[in-house]
């Protein structure tokens, strides 16, 4: 059986927002413990050049709306400005996912070789086929802006493992391979 393009970016963009939300939720009352206030993380960064969370909050939900719109969805969230607290980024999330989830495999349709062409704002332009697309720009985009986003919050003391960024592939996991304990 052949992925559809559905298949290859919207379940993927629904587990990482997912997850995300998990995370700020985490951090939140980690923060509530520990005297860090929403407002240290939302202008928390990794580099003087990156942006702060806010900005990667947001990057990750515009990424993930941002593909399949140009596959052929429409109705994307407008997330213009990153939010100033949890819950403006919650609100981004829910609303990026609630999106996500009405989009229908016949939307983005199924021919991988047909063309996308997409310009950035430095002037530089890209023309890729939509396989090509998703698999060098859509989902790499996705995953840096949240993972920079995971790693401003453990940058921030946040105690968060590996399973609070792929948690969702529990549901794949083998009865009776769990370590014990």
């Amino acid at each position: 059986m052949t992925m559809t393009l559905h298949d290859r970016i919207i379940p993927a963009y629904v587990h990482g927002l997912s997850a995300l939300s998990g995370q700020l939720d985490k951090a939140l009352a980690w923060g509530a413990e520990n005297s860090v206030g929403e407002l240290q993380f939302i202008a928390s960064r990794l580099a003087p050049d990156m942006f702060p969370l806010a900005a990667q909050v947001r990057s990750t939900c515009v990424q993930a709306a941002q593909a399949p719109t140009r596959l052929g969805a429409t109705g994307a969230p407008a997330l213009a400005e990153d939010a100033t607290d949890f819950a403006g980024l919650q609100t981004q999330i829910a609303e990026t996912i609630a999106w996500l989830n009405g989009v229908t495999p016949a939307a983005l349709g199924n021919d991988g070789a047909r063309p996308i062409g997409f310009d950035l704002p430095n002037g530089m332009a890209f023309d890729m086929t939509a396989d090509s697309y998703i698999r060098d720009w859509a989902l790499p985009q996705f995953y840096f802006h949240a993972v920079a986003a995971y790693a401003i919050l453990r940058h921030m003391g946040v105690p968060l493992g590996k399973s609070d960024y792929v948690g969702y592939m529990l549901q794949y996991l083998r009865p009776g391979t769990a370590p014990a304990g």
